[in-house]
């Protein structure tokens, strides 16, 4: 499991069987909820950028995971031979954990409207949105008895973030893609859903201007006055894709200490 970090374990996810991507290392949010899953008993198999094999293959050998696949999500070839292997090594599945978003590092900083391009802006909706739908699709294809599909957004989504730029608005695409896949799979036994954590210590973190401040700043203006867990993300999205979470679909769940809620602290509000 991660080197941080401890899951607790039991037995609410065994005989369940499903699909993490977008693990990158040990501090991957994706990583997190794939420990938590493996803790509680899951099956799964890892989807993973190509030329990553000997980063994930570690993690996928700690967590029991046998299948561990390459994929590109911009290519439709690439994407028909990674869901043909989940197919081949499971026949069908409960869960997908979609964990995927890309922008260009050159436009999450500064001025989003002088900075965005529209090279740029596409390959992050092609990445950060469209390939949920993709996911979502070929997933569902696999759910004959229902199931569950979570993805990652962040509050960059809802609210004009410094330097987050192109991917607030990919991340607010992907929100909408979250309601209309729910509505669409709904009667399918399918289950959508977004978890939206608060700024935590990942790569994806590191390639945004100014990144490492958004820690500090999200922990002091927090409601809780703390740092968003890794083991609170991944217990949200082990209820979501667990029969604990049967009734809720369509949802974007904040996991941040409370940071979404805050309008002022009392100091701002004590200096009026």
């Amino acid at each position: 499991m991660a080197e941080d970090y401890q899951m607790p374990k039991g037995e609410l996810m065994k005989g369940k069987r499903g699909v993490v991507t977008g693990i990158a290392n040990h501090q991957s949010i994706a990583w997190g909820i794939a420990s938590q899953l493996a803790a509680q008993g899951a099956e799964m198999a890892f989807l993973h950028l190509p030329g990553m094999e000997r980063r994930i293959q570690p993690l996928a050998e700690g967590a029991g995971v046998k299948t561990v696949l390459p994929v590109d999500v911009t290519d439709d070839a690439s994407m028909d031979a990674a869901f043909s292997g989940v197919e081949k090594a499971f026949g069908a599945i409960d869960f997908f954990v979609h964990a995927i978003a890309f922008a260009d590092r050159n436009e999450l900083k500064g001025s989003f409207v002088e900075n965005t391009t529209r090279e740029g802006f596409l390959l992050a909706m092609n990445i950060s949105a469209f390939s949920f739908v993709d996911c979502a699709k070929r997933a569902a294809a696999l759910m004959p008895n229902g199931g569950s599909i979570v993805t990652l957004t962040y509050m960059g989504s809802e609210r004009a973030i410094p330097n987050y730029n192109t991917m607030g608005v990919a991340k607010a695409a992907l929100e909408a893609a979250v309601r209309y896949a729910a509505r669409d799979l709904g009667p399918k036994g399918i289950r959508v859903n977004a978890l939206s954590p608060g700024a935590m210590r990942t790569l994806s973190l590191a390639g945004i201007s100014g990144g490492r401040s958004m820690l500090a700043k999200g922990r002091s203006l927090s409601a809780m006055q703390a740092d968003t867990s890794m083991e609170g993300v991944a217990g949200a999205a082990l209820w979501l894709v667990s029969d604990l979470g049967l009734s809720t679909t369509g949802e974007v769940i904040h996991v941040d200490a409370g940071f979404h809620i805050m309008g002022f602290t009392e100091d701002e509000a004590a200096e009026g």
